[in-house]
């Protein structure tokens, strides 16, 4: 970049010899012909590198000048160097020190050594203007990272406030949740005795007074005990699900067989009327599981599959077993072995958009009238499996039977005490 050089001086000989001597090096002149013309220049203009100035002009002598342009804070690093014909002596130097100049060049002037000073404040002059520009860049960089800085405290709170206030969520949620199990539990355990003395009394007047009673009547009856029977299910249902919120973790490593037998026991009867297969393909493993839980996730299971049979099918249920992920039985905490344990079915199956669904509570994807139940027996399953660390998915499709997939860990994990 060409540097522009401010000459002063009030005799136009004078600028011209300064330009002649300079102007093979390629500066950039401005002419000012008085100190009020030079600081007229100096209004709009800052960029000089240098200024080279008369001391003795008309008006405004060059010291006079010179104070007043390092008045301004813009000006204050131009540097001056003073032209005079004549030595004023120590003090009249240390005056033009004072008011800002670096250097004097005498008249007449040496054409080689006003070149060399030129030179020598001209490559100052460069290499400020780089440590400005550099220190510039730093500032902006600081501000820049003070703004970073500041955003990230910002954001950094706002996480914050915004983890407090999920926390204060969740435990608002967690005791709604414990009050609303409480409910379920009162109201349902609350709700057993009434239902058993409408279903004792629609028994006794069923046996007494069957014989006295008409068609409608009796009719009437059947309507009541059956109601009352789904009733009594149901509660026992939503019992036994809100039983599982206060269930303790009383895990330990249990045979899975023992379990599924258990349970296979309890639906024997539906299974001989059904004329129904079970298969298990090879031995389950041995789990670290609750077996109060396991053993009903087994029953709710299998029962689902021989009710959702097809008729006049005979029900065909396969269960299998998976593992997956590297078992390291010498250090406890760094077992990732899962359980994937399949039950799959031959029955009416379902449509797999419904696969989700399935799973909550209440919900049925078939008419109350063609199938019994309460719709509870599914969310139950998925509440235990959960219980236990695991997952439960279901693969489906409309005819062609459904397949259950859990997923449990071999080893519950460790908790750590706060």
């Amino acid at each position: 970049m060409q540097q522009k050089i401010l000459l002063v001086d009030d005799r136009e000989d004078n600028l011209l010899s300064m330009e002649a001597i300079l102007e093979p090096d390629g500066y950039q002149f401005v002419r000012a012909n008085s100190g009020r013309h030079a600081l007229k220049i100096l209004l709009t203009e800052f960029d000089f590198a240098l200024i080279l100035m008369d001391v003795k002009m008309p008006n405004l002598s060059g010291f006079e000048t010179a104070a007043l342009i390092y008045e301004r804070e813009k000006l204050r690093h131009i540097p001056i160097i003073f032209i005079t014909a004549n030595n004023y002596g120590e003090e009249n130097i240390f005056k033009g020190y004072r008011t800002g100049a670096v250097d004097y060049i005498y008249k007449p002037i040496n054409p080689e050594l006003l070149r060399a000073k030129v030179g020598v404040f001209i490559d100052l002059y460069q290499k400020n203007r780089r440590l400005l520009i550099q220190e510039q860049k730093l500032k902006a960089i600081n501000k820049s990272l003070e703004n970073e800085i500041s955003e990230r405290k910002a954001s950094e709170e706002k996480v914050r406030q915004l983890n407090n206030q999920l926390l204060g969520n969740i435990t608002l949620l967690e005791s709604a949740n414990r009050d609303l199990d409480r409910f379920a539990f009162m109201a349902s355990h609350d709700l057993q005795e009434p239902l058993r003395k409408i279903r004792t009394f629609s028994d006794l007047l069923s046996s007494k007074y069957k014989d006295s009673l008409d068609e409608d009547a009796g009719s009437y009856i059947v309507r009541i005990q059956s109601a009352a029977a789904r009733m009594q299910a149901l509660i026992k249902d939503i019992l036994a699900f809100s039983k599982l919120t206060g269930e303790k973790d009383n895990f330990e490593f249990t045979d899975l067989n023992i379990l599924l037998e258990e349970a296979l026991a309890d639906l024997e009867v539906t299974i001989r009327e059904k004329s129904a297969h079970i298969s298990v393909a090879e031995p389950l493993p041995a789990l670290e599981v609750n077996p109060g839980l396991i053993r009903p996730l087994f029953f709710n299971l299998i029962s689902n599959a021989l009710k959702y049979s097809k008729k006049e099918v005979a029900p065909l249920i396969s269960i299998r077993y998976e593992l997956s992920g590297v078992q390291l039985a010498s250090n406890r905490e760094n077992i990732t072995k899962y359980c994937r344990i399949y039950i799959e079915d031959n029955g009416i199956g379902f449509d797999q958009v419904y696969a989700e669904q399935v799973f909550e509570m209440f919900r049925r994807l078939h008419v109350s009238s063609a199938f019994e139940g309460t719709g509870i027996g599914l969310a139950l399953c998925k509440k235990i499996v959960e219980k236990h660390h695991g997952s439960i998915t279901a693969h489906s499709k409309a005819n062609e039977g459904t397949t259950f997939i859990i997923n449990l860990p071999v080893y519950q994990p460790i908790k750590v005490e706060a």
